[in-house]
């Protein structure tokens, strides 16, 4: 039996082509699971452009966030079986989920919200975690007190769309997230935020609301271009997390001065490195699973393409590159 799968094009990178490959068979910890929608996120984007500058041997399949139907178990899986619906966001050094049959390491993996169709749940997993580990993990924000503020950089997008409704159901901290156009700020509104601004001018729009500093940032977009705004807002031990990487050095003087954490959060780390905790994804995808199930947090899916073919993972692929979703685009199989 063959698996299906679109890949990018060894001999056009740029491009994506269809191809068949045997079906893999799971290592002791696999899932094999029947991918039934996969989400287009930043990273799938990312690693097309570095191939494209690197070049390729063979056809490489991309897509990390994704739900479907457990086939077969590695021999040492004990908490999941043939049938199951699951849902997760997978590792980056492994074949990906534009597939219409994936490996999955099976303790990075939870059972998919019961209330959500395919396509709703796949628009969430890796955002969840990437939300979740930054703002409890690395800022600990459950831990502050009700005089705390957090800021968001980015609030309509995935990451943001699930950090607002974390951030104020899990902690007291008042949420203020960037949205630079009404429909956005509507959105994160809607998703709990207490305020919104423009990132266009952000020491600017906060004095509005006379806020000069705030005690935690998560940056989720143009770390270079906001750094400046971040040092001087980030209140005196203050914390910081950012997802994106900077291209040019970052001056850490005014962290060194106010005795400031900058943290890095990058959701593949636990499973490209096997870290001792990698076990902690599942567990962190089940919690979110049961809080969507009660009706707490909603999905993030903005937009739904149809089939497993080079046209439709082109156009979700333009359209996070586009740079203005709201939410998160899916391809359903």
């Amino acid at each position: 039996m063959s698996v299906k799968a679109i890949a990018v094009n060894p001999k056009e990178p740029s491009r994506f082509i269809a191809i068949e490959l045997p079906q893999p068979v799971p290592g002791e910890n696999d899932l094999l699971v029947e991918v039934k929608a996969v989400s287009i996120n930043p990273v799938d984007t990312k690693v097309h452009k570095g191939v494209q500058k690197s070049g390729l041997d063979a056809p490489k399949i991309l897509g990390w966030d994704a739900s479907g139907i457990v086939k077969a178990v590695g021999s040492a899986v004990k908490n999941f079986k043939a049938g199951d619906e699951v849902w997760f966001a997978g590792d980056i050094t492994r074949s990906g989920s534009n597939a219409s049959e994936q490996l999955i390491d099976s303790r990075i993996v939870s059972v998919k919200p019961k209330s959500l169709n395919w396509a709703q749940a796949a628009a969430m997993p890796l955002t969840t975690l990437t939300a979740w580990e930054a703002l409890f993990e690395h800022l600990k924000i459950q831990e502050a007190s009700d005089d705390k503020t957090l800021l968001i950089i980015g609030g309509a997008g995935g990451v943001g769309s699930l950090a607002i409704p974390f951030a104020s159901l899990q902690s007291k901290v008042k949420v203020i997230a960037t949205a630079s156009r009404p429909e956005s700020a509507q959105w994160c509104l809607d998703r709990g935020a207490d305020l919104t601004v423009s990132y266009k001018d952000l020491k600017g729009e906060l004095a509005k609301h006379d806020i000069k500093q705030v005690d935690f940032i998560l940056c989720l977009n143009d770390t270079d271009g906001h750094w400046d705004a971040i040092t001087d807002l980030i209140a005196p031990m203050g914390h910081i997390c950012t997802i994106v990487e900077n291209e040019h050095p970052l001056d850490m003087n005014k962290l060194k001065l106010k005795s400031a954490a900058l943290h890095w959060e990058l959701m593949y780390t636990r499973s490209m490195f096997n870290t001792p905790d990698i076990a902690q994804q599942g567990e962190i995808l089940r919690q979110v699973a049961a809080l969507v199930d009660e009706g707490k947090v909603t999905t993030t899916l903005s937009e739904t393409l149809h089939g497993l073919t080079v046209e439709s993972i082109e156009a979700a692929h333009a359209k996070v590159l586009d740079g203005h979703m709201q939410g998160k685009v899916v391809v359903a199989f």
